[in-house]
């Protein structure tokens, strides 16, 4: 007997859905401007190369590989910039290239395995995504969370890669099944 008050919900959940949604892409379309002006402007290889002493630690192998190095960059750069949809790219192709100089194809190298925690721990300086969200739920100050996230992320990523170093040292293995 509440069929017309449940379509109603259904409908007002569509019509949310939606607002929601063309809020988030205007944000990334905004964020995605902001990296293509710092591509441009070559501030984001002037970003690349303050990672890179931090990513040749975690990255020893491919420390020489400037490709490599450059697109595990643009990747961390991209989700120290919350902009996780434009980091998924750069981190597919870092992990084929990664994967290119896999001695065992379709086992995850100690490397890959450091990659995928860091990537997925993602330190973000703008959290644009959690941010957009807080701003279209009605939050007078959207970016209040920073300090949090920041400590969240970075402690994350911390324990994350220890953890994967010191299972990756003490296996002894360059690699796990995938």
């Amino acid at each position: 007997g509440r069929g017309p008050a449940v379509a109603a919900a259904a409908m007002e959940g569509a019509a949310a859905g939606v607002e929601l949604c063309l809020s988030m892409a205007g944000v990334l379309c905004l964020w995605m401007g902001v990296m293509e002006v710092m591509q441009r402007a070559g501030l984001a290889e002037k970003l690349a190369r303050l990672l890179h002493p931090v990513l040749r630690r975690l990255f020893p192998d491919f420390a020489r590989d400037r490709g490599t190095m450059d697109t595990i960059a643009a990747n961390v750069s991209a989700n120290l910039l919350g902009l996780g949809n434009a980091a998924t790219p750069f981190g597919l192709k870092a992990m084929s290239e990664l994967e290119k100089e896999n001695p065992e194809p379709g086992v995850a190298s100690n490397s890959m395995v450091i990659f995928v925690v860091l990537n997925t721990a993602s330190i973000q300086l703008i959290p644009t995504t959690v941010a957009t969200l807080r701003l279209q739920y009605g939050s007078a100050q959207p970016m209040r969370i920073l300090p949090a996230v920041w400590a969240a992320s970075f402690l994350t990523a911390l324990a994350a890669v220890l953890t994967a170093k010191l299972l990756g040292a003490s296996s002894g293995r360059k690699g796990r099944r995938t």
